[in-house]
């Protein structure tokens, strides 16, 4: 009789414990899968925001805002992800997991911070340069000492094609770091030709010829605004020094150097045609100062060698 009531209480018991397990594994299965549903519900909304930024915002003609729309879309995309994660920990019951974790990878994490704060401090400044746009894809610029055109700028650095060929791909924190001159900004840009003419020549005159001749090229800007401007600058060694300043049209480095070329070619051919001589240095030899000798005093005697 005793046997059998301590059967039938050890078959109560694995029922009821059967029972509570089910129970509880059902619980469980429906939070597992509610936390699946969470996560893939958060994925699609920001696939979402990805599709309707490429379709309605990625085309946007201003420079400016199609950079402030993709930080936008970028930043609701990953709110959206964090958020369904952090509901799917909380119907797991796992926040005491995570806040364990978290609190043992705080100390990993300062030393994580320091070993990356500079891709940090890039990815931050890649996301100002998005914003606030003190350059754009084409333009000419000089960053760091590196001048040439932008190819790309990235989240984390900047790719310049230099005049020479060279691609180089510039950290984006050095472009708050260091000075940034983008040439391309205004559309326009001044075209410096230095050269000297002779003692000779009346300077006047020297002035006169080099605007005139310079009034007559194209893609030059001569408006009331960008005037052209001629300076002597120098008493050089055997000349009188100038420097022709020009507004030109800007827009990549070889137009710019085409506008150099001509007006040089202009110039010079002008310059002969008045008889102004583009001079070269010339050394003056002079025996008769203090303490030299005079060749008139002193003959020079050539003799015939047999």
């Amino acid at each position: 009789m005793v046997e059998k009531l301590m059967d039938i209480r050890t078959s109560e018991y694995w029922l009821s414990w059967f029972d509570r397990t089910l129970a509880v594994i059902s619980d469980y299965a429906i939070n597992v899968i509610a936390s699946i549903l969470v996560i893939f519900l958060a994925h699609f909304i920001s696939a979402q925001i990805k599709k309707f930024y490429k379709k309605h915002l990625h085309q946007d003609s201003s420079n400016q805002v199609h950079n402030i729309n993709s930080v936008i879309a970028f930043t609701l995309r990953i709110l959206c992800l964090l958020i369904g994660y952090f509901i799917a920990i909380h119907l797991l019951g796992l926040q005491g997991v995570l806040t364990q974790i978290l609190a043992s990878a705080g100390v990993i994490g300062i030393v994580v911070g320091f070993a990356t704060k500079e891709t940090i401090g890039n990815f931050f400044s890649g996301m100002l340069v998005n914003i606030l746009v003190p350059f754009k894809v084409n333009d000419w610029v000089n960053i760091n000492g590196q001048y040439g055109c932008v190819e790309k700028i990235g989240t984390f650095v900047t790719t310049v094609l230099t005049e020479d060929g060279q691609r180089v791909h510039i950290p984006n924190q050095l472009i708050y770091s260091q000075n940034v001159i983008n040439y391309s900004s205004l559309g326009k840009r001044v075209a410096v030709v230095s050269t000297g003419v002779s003692y000779g020549d009346d300077l006047q005159k020297v002035k006169a010829v080099a605007l005139d001749e310079i009034g007559k090229l194209s893609g030059l800007l001569l408006d009331e605004e960008n005037q052209p401007h001629f300076f002597f600058t120098e008493i050089g060694a055997s000349t009188y020094n100038f420097e022709l300043r020009v507004w030109v049209e800007f827009i990549d480095h070889d137009q710019y150097l085409e506008c150099i070329h001509q007006m040089i070619m202009a110039i010079k051919k002008r310059f002969e045609q008045e008889d102004i001589s583009i001079a070269y240095n010339v050394t003056t030899l002079d025996f008769g100062v203090k303490g030299g000798v005079n060749l008139y005093d002193n003959p020079i005697q050539i003799k015939q060698l047999n």
